[in-house]
């Protein structure tokens, strides 16, 4: 399936050992979830096959405990709370109310991602 071993980056008892309140789910539920976030690791950072298996491991447990944090009703992943006194209001925001995959600019740079390249071009050409 993918050059980078071990594929998936992590298990899920890495997964239990770095968020123990994980909540119960189904075990090839967490084997899928742990698959496509390290495949989503390397589309989004092919630099990452060369990082180290730590910080693979370490980031894809995190990808994976955000996307079942959105899943949960409990106030983890939200981006902003509003309370009211009378007439008695609450909001909530989710901060990713999908739980879509995604990457923080921290675990880019562990990865090996967001380096930045200088290049040129010449525009007009070679001229004679």
């Amino acid at each position: 399936m993918n050059a980078v071993n071990p594929f998936p980056f992590a298990t899920i008892k890495e997964l239990r050992q770095r968020w123990p309140a994980m909540p119960d789910r189904d075990q090839s539920y967490l084997e899928a979830l742990l698959e496509d976030a390290s495949q989503f690791i390397i589309d989004i950072v092919p630099a990452a096959a060369k990082a180290a298996e730590s910080s693979r491991r370490r980031v894809c447990c995190q990808v994976v405990r955000r996307a079942l944090e959105a899943e949960t009703q409990n106030l983890a992943g939200l981006e902003s709370i509003q309370t009211s006194a009378g007439p008695f209001q609450d909001t909530y925001k989710p901060l990713n109310p999908h739980g879509d995959f995604y990457l923080t600019s921290q675990e880019k740079k562990a990865l090996g991602g967001g380096t930045q390249k200088a290049g040129a071009v010449d525009m007009l050409g070679a001229r004679k």
